[in-house]
């Protein structure tokens, strides 16, 4: 809906101030400098940073560390204060805060009280939700907390389909929680959160996209957003894989197995404008450190900044500047390529 992404992108304007564009615009140019010259210099910090609220969750999807309870970190819930002293680090220079890493957010019961802080400090807050917990009361809270973007992961359009991915899940729950966070917005006259209905495309539900989309538009969301799975064992081919070439992230190599359908380019545009912290304080590269096997350091140890501009960083930087194809966690990763399709609802 062309009403309510003018709004969103309203919001997310009126999150600006001069600190943050201009630290954005150091983080940009020092991100080019070092693709040039290959070479690691970073003159800023962070744009985005994504926050684990939980490991915890109510669904055992195949490609997912917390769905298959299989994580080889410590897990847990992320607690309040600690949450509200990674915000103080970070706030000023911080332009929008995704809440969520592994996990189901809503599980952690001070969740509401993490989107108010960062609303406080006029950050423009993210969240990704399998969509079981958006009773009427959660789905008021939701709108009240002030939280700017919700994404619902629904992989089909069908409980047979949906179920296929999104195991132990119910449909009917997730729309019923789409419904009432758009009665909420209604009823309560907010613009927020901009609604985004999030469809993995694997072969099992790639024959439903139409129909998705015809039901994001009967809910009211405000957009469809069809998403590459990544495979973890890809190679000699998948069933999640989908047929259609424009939703996979792997194509047939001419020898019976799979391979990237995208080279592996020596730059990371990730490692410059954002990083990721656990729910217990570990500072890692990205979402694709599942396990924190690269942590760059702990903030029990070490603030924030001296983190992001301390040695291990600066080396993990030079090595994907000089060969990520020798980084495990980016040997199955897209950066830099087109992994998301929108729909118009």
């Amino acid at each position: 809906m062309i009403t309510s992404r003018f709004y969103d992108l309203k919001n997310f304007i009126g999150k600006l101030s001069v600190r943050r564009i201009v630290n954005a615009a150091r983080v940009l140019v020092s991100y080019y400098l070092s693709r040039h010259f290959k070479v690691s210099n970073h003159w800023g910090d962070p744009i985005s940073m994504s926050v684990e609220p939980t490991t915890a969750c109510n669904l055992r999807c195949p490609e997912c560390p917390s769905g298959l309870r299989s994580f080889s970190r410590a897990t847990g819930n992320l607690k309040i204060d600690y949450f509200k002293s990674i915000i103080d680090q970070t706030y000023r220079r911080l332009i929008y805060l995704i809440l969520y890493f592994q996990g189901e957010p809503y599980l952690n019961p001070r969740f509401f009280e993490m989107i108010k802080y960062a609303q406080q400090k006029k950050l423009y807050t993210i969240t990704s939700t399998n969509g079981h917990f958006l009773d009427t009361a959660n789905a008021r809270r939701t709108v009240e907390s002030g939280l700017d973007r919700l994404l619902i992961s629904i992989d089909g359009a069908t409980q047979e389909t949906y179920a296929s991915y999104r195991k132990g899940g119910t449909l009917s729950t997730v729309l019923e929680g789409t419904r009432n966070l758009v009665h909420w917005k209604r009823k309560l006259g907010s613009t927020k959160p901009y609604i985004v209905f999030q469809f993995l495309v694997v072969k099992p539900n790639e024959h439903e996209i139409s129909a998705i989309q015809n039901l994001a538009k009967e809910l009211g969301v405000d957009e469809l957003k069809l998403k590459t799975a990544q495979v973890y064992d890809y190679k000699n081919g998948n069933p999640l894989i989908p047929e259609n070439t424009q939703y996979a992230r792997y194509v047939p190599d001419g020898h019976g197995g799979y391979r990237l359908k995208y080279k592996l380019t020596d730059h990371c545009w990730k490692m410059w404008h954002s990083a990721v912290i656990t729910w217990d304080g570990q500072v890692v590269p990205c979402c694709f450190d599942k396990d924190a096997t690269h942590s760059m350091g702990h903030l029990d140890q070490k603030p924030f900044h001296e983190i992001w501009h301390d040695t291990p960083y600066k080396e993990f930087r030079t090595k994907i500047l000089r060969g990520r194809s020798t980084i495990d966690i980016c040997s199955n990763c897209t950066e830099g390529c087109k992994v998301w399709t929108t729909k118009a609802v």
